[in-house]
């Protein structure tokens, strides 16, 4: 039985022969492959400041580190995300909360999180950060969470590891218009792939200089910050960083990929189409778009009407070689956060959606033929 996975990475001669170019260079780490993947990422979202890391999660940590959060601050996320979304603010020793998540997009309700903001002033709880997460390559609404925050002097990173390529409000996401910081993450089951690897893009230059020092172990050689001497071997530690470096090889795969992400992105929402003509008219709801909008496709999520037919239809797809998955188990209910004092009904939204969401295949490469297998077999687990 031939399997079709939920994602994949597509790998070109062109790529091979990039990394094979690094592989007989001078360089391995950081070489001049590294700056050329930032610039090339930065001109492509139009963001002012890009530095490149070893994965979106090491670039969630240095982001919340760059914008001061520390012990006992407050930080703010979506339940609905991969639990690095929200640890990067446990590695900084502040607290977690949630914001539930709007029933239609899957992303925080800018109606909830202005509840919240105002009851949690009232008590003086606010946070230092709100993490916007993309979920499946749909910004959230930003304007709205960016003029919301801005009220109580709250900071913005866009956590955009399913987004690259997508665009909001005829911006494209990662040009910062409504956020402080914007991640994309680099995995290979993401749109373009450094294997792993991730960015964060600022248009602050304080900023940026804060994340160079925090992903290199908090030293710098620029001559112009350093305190004591400037010998040509100088170098002084100034923050207690990190080595999130991103490799030379990293980096080449990167660009390459890049020079095909207007086609992924393309490739991804032409599937995306198809999809949703091929499942109308059955027991479940279609991804849901936002005007003003276009979602890069990471994932596409159908949510069945009948949540308990869920674990029958990904078991049925799985036995006929369509390796499905589900995005996201709720954060706050990982034994993990149950710890911290959260529990289930905390988020009813986010556990409604999650209860009956399967991600179907989603890549480049998928083929029409592939698609009408998977859904052919939906249809036949539907009787239709």
């Amino acid at each position: 039985m031939k399997l079709i996975p939920y994602a994949k990475q597509n790998i070109t001669q062109d790529d091979i022969n990039a990394i094979a170019s690094v592989l007989k260079s001078d360089y391995l780490t950081q070489g001049p492959e590294v700056g050329k993947f930032e610039n090339n990422v930065k001109k492509f979202t139009g963001a002012k400041y890009s530095t490149s890391v070893n994965s979106a999660t090491s670039a969630l940590h240095i982001s919340c580190l760059a914008l001061g959060l520390k012990k006992n601050d407050i930080l703010w996320t979506s339940p609905n995300s991969f639990v690095a979304s929200s640890n990067c603010a446990l590695y900084c020793g502040a607290k977690v909360d949630f914001i539930d998540i709007d029933p239609r997009t899957y992303n925080i309700c800018p109606i909830l999180l202005e509840k919240k903001i105002k009851d949690a002033n009232k008590i003086g709880k606010l946070p230092k950060i709100i993490i916007a997460v993309h979920f499946s390559g749909q910004s959230c609404e930003m304007k709205k969470i960016r003029e919301i925050s801005e009220k109580y002097n709250i900071k913005v990173i866009e956590d955009a590891s399913h987004a690259i390529g997508g665009t909001y409000l005829d911006n494209k996401i990662g040009a910062c218009k409504y956020s402080d910081i914007t991640v994309f993450s680099f995995h290979p089951v993401k749109i373009i792939a450094t294997g792993e690897g991730g960015i964060a893009l600022t248009n602050n230059e304080e900023i940026y200089k804060k994340l160079l020092l925090l992903k290199s172990h908090g030293v710098t050689r620029e001559k112009n910050q350093l305190v004591n001497q400037d010998d040509p071997w100088y170098y002084e530690q100034h923050e207690l960083g990190y080595n999130y470096r991103m490799t030379d090889i990293q980096a080449a795969l990167g660009s390459s990929q890049l020079k095909r992400l207007n086609k992924f992105i393309a490739k991804r929402r032409q599937i995306a189409l198809k999809y949703n003509e091929d499942l109308k008219n059955l027991p479940l709801n279609t991804p849901y778009q936002l005007s003003g909008q276009k979602s890069a496709f990471h994932l596409y999520v159908i949510t069945l009407h009948d949540k308990t037919q869920r674990k029958a239809l990904f078991n049925y797809l799985r036995n006929n070689g369509v390796l499905v998955n589900v995005h996201y188990i709720p954060i706050h209910t990982q034994p993990y956060y149950q710890k911290l004092g959260f529990k289930k009904g905390d988020f009813p939204n986010s556990e409604k959606y999650y209860e009956s969401a399967i991600s179907l295949p989603m890549f480049y490469g998928l083929t029409d033929e592939e698609t009408n297998y998977i859904v052919k077999h939906i249809r036949i687990f539907f009787n239709t």
